[in-house]
């Protein structure tokens, strides 16, 4: 008897990922404005028409690209008083982790210049952070506010340590964020510090 083995990927399979990829490093390097459809044909070293064929537009190419799910705790679960450790903590892994990816990235450096961009960013912290405060801001009432404060901190800290790439913000450890940022996105969320 035959053990069933992996189907390989088909060519067409192989096609869209090397687009993807190559999308995916333009895109992070460049934003969405800064990258072509034919950069893109380029870095992958195929037609841009079969960009276009695999992804009808750029519009659509970079929604692929510039996928992300944050994969945000449930903090209704965790000790309450761990609230903006657990959040920064999950920030340094998205953007340091061994299995970060380059979505942030591109969402980020592309929102400044695209509206385009900027809508799938507010999509991605609309409906994965802020759910995630409303369930343990108290008052509920007050979780817009909250996951924007939230939003605006660790936004203004990937661009200063990631994109802009700030000396100071480089330099520090990932204790000294936890530590720093922590006690700013506990008040944040819940309304008090933890000492």
């Amino acid at each position: 008897m035959i053990e069933n083995q992996p189907k390989k990927p088909s060519k067409s399979d192989r096609t869209r990922a090397q687009i993807l990829e190559a999308a995916r490093l333009l895109f992070a390097e460049h934003g969405y404005d800064g990258a072509s459809i034919r950069d893109v044909a380029a870095h992958a070293s195929i037609d841009p028409a079969m960009v276009i064929r695999y992804f009808r537009s750029k519009d659509e190419l970079f929604a692929r690209a510039a996928v992300v799910d944050l994969q945000l705790p449930a903090l209704r679960v965790i000790d309450r008083t761990t609230i903006g450790e657990t959040l920064i903590r999950r920030f340094l892994e998205i953007w340091e982790g061994p299995a970060s990816g380059p979505g942030m990235a591109i969402l980020l450096r592309s929102a400044t210049s695209n509206e385009f961009a900027a809508e799938k960013l507010r999509d991605v912290f609309g409906n994965q952070v802020r759910p995630v405060v409303a369930a343990v801001a108290d008052p509920a009432a007050d979780a817009d506010r909250r996951a924007g404060l939230v939003s605006s901190q660790l936004l203004g800290l990937a661009m200063c340590r990631y994109l802009l790439r700030l000396p100071p913000v480089v330099a520090l450890s990932h204790d000294e964020i936890i530590q720093n940022v922590g006690p700013t996105l506990q008040r944040y969320v819940v309304g008090e510090d933890v000492s």
